[in-house]
């Protein structure tokens, strides 16, 4: 058994919102972070705020609670995406806050999710949409995540990284052909931004899982799931199943 003294919380967030001032808050919340002695990584640009962090349990609580409704970001992380967890030991080796071009990075220009994303579907309403037919079910994860784990029936892009998913969709996707597409990814934040690439090329009937599949193998019985495998996640935990559970050991990488 763990020892609870190391026993970790790990909090997972993010939220597309116009940040011009994203500069001047890498300062304060590397400082408030320290101040709790948590580790992991934020990331923070222009689109909005991306991040993994852990530490003590109610030292989680309270940033989560400065987030969204501190007086650094002012109530504008008012739609934090926000998925915890638990590690049995620290996952992280040290505490990064970034800035960076994009949250999550694409290299589109024309996909902005802080004016326009596709429609969130809850974890509970998933299994519904993606048993219609004419859906088709997109992973937008990369090669390696797919392997590890997917939803039946799910389209793997193949790509290697995030950054490749437009040149998949200019090739592979058609607004006439494909009139409803379901995407998913890790924690939301990838298929977000995707559904707002493909709005931006035309297509109408876009869906994406809201809070990604952390929440879905949070939310739903694996009696009644569709997913088949494990969840890669980018930290020393490696991967998670149903109930968030930790199902394997060694080394994770940043996404």
């Amino acid at each position: 058994m763990s020892d609870p003294i190391s026993a970790a919380k790990v909090a997972a967030f993010y939220q597309f919102v116009a940040l011009p001032d994203y500069r001047e808050l890498r300062e304060p919340l590397r400082d408030f972070c320290a101040g709790l002695a948590l580790k992991g990584s934020v990331l923070l640009a222009q689109e909005g705020i991306n991040g993994t962090i852990a530490g003590a349990p109610e030292a989680i609580d309270r940033f989560a609670h400065e987030l969204a409704h501190g007086d650094m970001f002012g109530g504008r992380l008012n739609k934090l995406e926000l998925k915890f967890s638990t590690a049995e030991a620290m996952p992280f080796g040290r505490l990064k806050v970034r800035l960076k071009k994009e949250i999550v990075t694409l290299g589109d220009e024309t996909a902005d999710p802080t004016r326009q994303v596709g429609t969130y579907v809850d974890a509970i309403e998933w299994n519904t949409l993606i048993a219609k037919p004419d859906t088709l079910l997109l992973d937008t994860r990369n090669a390696f995540e797919v392997a590890m784990g997917t939803f039946e029936g799910a389209v793997d892009p193949g790509i290697k990284s995030f950054g490749q998913f437009k040149d998949f969709a200019a090739v592979e996707l058609d607004p006439a052909k494909h009139r409803r597409i379901a995407m998913f990814c890790t924690g939301g934040i990838r298929c977000e931004k995707a559904s707002a690439h493909l709005l931006a090329r035309g297509f109408t009937e876009v869906y994406h899982l809201k809070g990604g599949i952390l929440k879905y193998l949070e939310q739903v019985p694996e009696a009644e799931s569709r997913w088949r495998g494990e969840c890669f996640v980018f930290d020393e935990r490696v991967a998670l199943g149903h109930g968030l559970r930790e199902r394997d050991k060694g080394h994770g990488r940043d996404e």
